[in-house]
């Protein structure tokens, strides 16, 4: 059975060390004040690790607002009509499709990577996360990043 994911707003004043230096040196990697993970970590003084493990799941909540893009990545069983049924739902729900890449399927199974335009979705983005696993043919599916 598949986790639920869920979103909490939390005061930056009761977060734990390692998340606050987490989006700390995200927030050199994207203002481009260091070049590389290292040297944001070492910077805000936190362990490689401990930035790995959090990089994916904190956000500052006035990005989170603003961002309406992000990229989906998802296993997909090799048989005719699948993707177009991702690619169905996707409209269905008022997602629009940006980009999306396929690799060669290897033992039957092709990953898609997809970024979708959530600006005009019906659903929240967990709800569309649930669904999207729902889909016959549609293996692990998961959020890579919001932009």
């Amino acid at each position: 059975m598949k986790k639920e994911e869920k979103f909490y707003l939390i005061r930056s004043d009761i977060l734990p060390e390692s998340i606050a230096k987490t989006i700390e040196a995200k927030k050199m990697l994207e203002s481009g004040e260091v070049d590389t993970v290292n040297d944001a970590v070492e910077r805000v003084g936190l362990s490689r690790s401990a930035f790995y493990k959090y990089k994916d799941g904190v956000f500052p909540f006035n990005a989170m607002m603003s961002e309406k893009i992000m990229t989906f990545t998802f296993s997909l069983d090799h048989m005719s009509g699948y993707l177009s049924k991702v690619l169905t739902y996707v409209a269905d729900q008022g997602g629009n499709v940006l980009t999306i890449n396929q690799t060669i399927p290897l033992q039957g199974i092709a990953t898609i990577s997809m970024s979708v335009d959530m600006a005009n979705l019906r659903v929240s983005s967990t709800e569309f996360l649930d669904s999207l696993q729902l889909i016959p043919g549609v293996r692990k599916a998961m959020i890579v990043g919001r932009g």
